[in-house]
């Protein structure tokens, strides 16, 4: 849930962008956190419920990334493995969940994800 103070802090920095581009993405950068990674909008602002993976990973047929998985690198298969349950007899798992295996963010891992998906559907 986001706080009052949070959605200020949001909106002050979308209007700081607006002044200096024209467009202002959710894939823009704001920060980093405390592991040095990069932190953008669409990080803070949706849920894992919410994460525009999740709708993307709805479209995408499992059979179809079991396939591909050969053009990912170890750390992008190890990824979309745990999140799309391919392993035998495995459940799909959250980022969370492989961020704490893996001991990275969970952000970072949702970047891995994405950037493993956009490999996956070109």
């Amino acid at each position: 849930m986001i706080t009052n103070d949070i959605y200020i802090e949001i909106l002050m920095h979308l209007r700081s962008l607006k002044k200096t581009r024209k467009d202002v993405s959710l894939h823009d950068p704001i920060g980093t956190d405390k592991e040095g990674n990069e932190i953008t909008l669409i990080d803070i602002l949706g849920t894992e419920a919410d994460d525009v993976v999740d709708k993307v990973q709805l479209k995408i047929e499992k059979s179809k990334i079991y396939r591909n998985l050969e053009i990912l690198d170890d750390r992008e298969k190890e990824v979309v493995v745990g999140r799309f349950g391919l392993e035998l007899g495995g459940e799909e798992r959250t980022q969370r969940e492989i961020a704490k295996e893996l001991g990275i963010s969970r952000s970072y891992v949702s970047r891995i994800e994405k950037r493993a998906l956009m490999k996956l559907l070109s």
